[in-house]
């Protein structure tokens, strides 16, 4: 099995990867908070994830995959959970909005080809392990109980363990939460947090416990969910870089205290999605939903474009490096994912009964370092790269400027595998060029974009879904509104 290497948030440095168990990995990775549509930002870390997930599987792991459901307990920063200000907003249930927008989280992802996780916890199904983790907190002499909430005690933790170490942040120097501010008055300092919170009488999720009528901490949620499947430490724990803290780092905290073991050994970090230049902000305008970029019904795009254009970009990025959306770079993207799948139809037309070529050292050794890029923390910019080095070996076969007589059939035949292997199977890309793939490609935004209309109609958002029917009409696509579900045809 090749070498694995994989930069380390909480050492800062790159790693030789040695699972705990050998031939088995654990992995968990923060998922979304599910209370609106998910944003292009998170595409970028699930997609991330998935491609680390993927070559694990195909440098022979068997991997155990665990990914949240956000669905109670994250609290805006003005102290409000995340999940009833999203019931309340669409006059929803908590759990309505929660299956909504979990069921449009998973047709997003599927419009981009990433595999499921091997499990899917939600958070208010482990509200007992929850419970539970805090008590052991208590009883480790880690926590306090204040006015029917529960928090973290950092100074006393900090007595026995190292707090700060994956954030680097000095406990002296932490700004406070701006959600916990209300509660200040109850904390013993500043920088301890919330694994209880007392629900006020009009709080709309909340469950019984030993302090209090009320609802966990967000940073408990994960600790609770990733050592009830992976156990008190395991393999690799990933998230946003904007999870690190506090998210992360308190997790690291509560785990310690709880179960008096850290619960990952490998930290992994996707960094953050630019839009020309400058962080994506609702409020100036610079921001593109996943839908508008599949419509191009955005003034930052001149186009729409395929899921597997936009994956494609995000790939010619290293995860842990920033991306910058630009239509410029997604014009460039969709002519590099065209000219790669049209060369690997050319690849595949391609034979040999040469048995030494002049070229296997050259392709074999490009071949070689594939493998190398990849597993030297997941370099997906320099195996595109390489790829790009064969397309042009290919095109010189194509048009006559190379002769295939100068390949073996065992080098052609492992230049073949090897493409097929990592464009298909660990990047996920699939060749929309193609009738089939592109058919199922327009099913599933089609579905997107008929579960967008329907709850813009029962929002009564009559602006957004006519302009979807209007948009649609011009693409000569016919919507006809049944009974019991709607349909869509082709004029």
């Amino acid at each position: 099995m090749e070498d694995l290497f994989v930069y380390n948030s909480l050492s800062r440095k790159k790693e030789k990867f040695e699972p705990i168990t050998k031939g088995f990995i654990g992995m968990y990775v923060c998922g979304p908070t599910v209370y609106s549509d998910v944003h292009l930002g998170n595409v970028r870390t699930f997609m991330s994830f998935d491609v680390i997930y993927r070559y694990l599987l195909y440098l022979g792991y068997k991997v155990r995959y665990v990914r949240n459901i956000t669905d109670v307990g994250h609290l805006t920063d003005e102290g409000e959970d995340k999940m009833s200000k999203g019931a309340k907003k669409d006059k929803l249930e908590p759990m309505e909005v929660a299956h909504k927008y979990t069921v449009g989280f998973h047709d997003m992802m599927q419009l981009f080809n990433t595999h499921s996780p091997d499990i899917e916890p939600r958070a208010t199904g482990h509200i007992i392990e929850q419970i539970e983790m805090v008590q052991q907190i208590l009883d480790n002499g880690y926590g306090y109980e204040s006015n029917g909430s529960v928090y973290f005690d950092t100074i006393n933790f900090m007595k026995d363990h190292p707090y700060g170490e994956l954030s680097g942040r000095k406990v002296d120097e932490l700004l406070v939460e701006t959600r916990d501010l209300k509660n200040q008055s109850e904390k013993r300092h500043p920088s301890d947090f919330a694994i209880w919170m007392k629900a006020s009488d009009d709080h709309l999720m909340k469950w019984n416990s030993p302090w209090s009528v009320g609802f966990p901490g967000w940073h408990l949620e994960c600790s609770a969910m990733s050592t009830k499947y992976l156990g008190k430490n395991f393999d690799i724990h990933g998230g946003g870089n904007d999870l690190k803290f506090p998210h992360h780092e308190n997790e690291i905290a509560q785990n310690v205290g709880a179960c008096k073991c850290s619960p990952a050994n490998y930290w992994l970090h996707t960094n953050m999605l630019l839009m020309n230049g400058k962080k994506m902000s609702k409020s100036d305008g610079n921001t593109i939903t996943p839908t508008q970029l599949f419509t191009g019904d955005s003034p930052h795009v001149t186009k729409g474009y395929d899921p597997m254009v936009i994956k494609f970009f995000m790939l010619m990025a290293h995860y842990s490096s920033t991306i910058d959306l630009t239509d410029d770079g997604l014009q460039a993207a969709e002519k590099g994912y065209k000219k790669l799948m049209e060369a690997i139809k050319v690849m595949d037309s391609l034979s040999t009964t040469s048995t030494a070529g002049s070229l296997d050292e050259e392709i074999n050794g490009t071949l070689d370092a594939i493998l190398k890029d990849m597993s030297d923390d997941f370099n997906t910019p320099k195996v595109i790269a390489s790829l790009f080095e064969l397309v042009a070996k290919i095109n010189g076969l194509k048009g006559g400027q190379l002769d295939i007589n100068n390949i073996s059939t065992p080098c052609l035949e492992r230049m073949k595998k090897t493409i097929h292997d990592f464009v298909f199977d660990v990047m996920g890309l699939k060749d929309e060029l193609s009738g089939d793939s592109s058919s199922k490609y327009l099913d599933g935004l089609m579905s997107l974009i008929i579960d967008i209309r329907q709850s813009s109609r029962a929002n009564k958002d009559w602006g957004t879904s006519d302009k979807i029917r209007d948009t649609l009409n011009e693409l000569e696509i016919k919507i006809k509104d049944g009974k019991d579900e709607t349909s869509w045809s082709l004029n």
